[in-house]
């Protein structure tokens, strides 16, 4: 479980850190040329990673996904690039990354909650659901 809060939590420095560089990457570029190296640079380091680590599946095992709509990720990912530019450039970073994570905790509570996309299905716990109003509450605060 340790490595996972670990993991966890340099996922969330990277990401914050990488909405930054790709603000300022669209703001002498722009949002579609910036967003575009984003997920053509990912693609390469997935590529040479692929490579490096044994290789233990293929490009045709996409083509046997149960669920095609889980494919739609990379389609999501580009989104997911634009608005995080979007949002750090009209609110600045830490308000944005703010926003961002407590709409991630909803939503991913959401689909825990109503066993959406394949994920077993949690129990609602009212805690859980102070704990949202927390945040949000939190971000009431940071924002004044």
């Amino acid at each position: 479980m340790m490595i996972g809060i670990i993991i966890a939590i340099i996922s969330g420095a990277l990401m914050s850190i990488q909405g930054v560089f790709n603000t300022g990457v669209t703001k002498q570029t722009g949002i579609w040329i910036s967003s575009g190296f984003v997920q053509f640079s990912a693609l390469a380091v997935c590529i040479v990673a692929w490579f490096f680590t044994g290789r233990e599946s293929s490009i045709g095992d996409l083509f046997k996904i149960d669920n095609k709509y889980m494919l739609l990720g990379g389609v999501m990912g580009a989104f997911i690039t634009f608005t995080v530019i979007k949002s750090i450039d009209a609110l600045g970073p830490a308000k944005a990354v703010m926003l961002i994570v407590i709409s991630q905790l909803v939503i991913a509570y959401l689909i825990e909650v109503l066993g959406m996309f394949g994920v077993e299905k949690a129990e609602f716990d009212f805690r859980k659901l102070i704990g949202v109003a927390v945040a949000i509450a939190g971000i009431i605060i940071f924002k004044k």
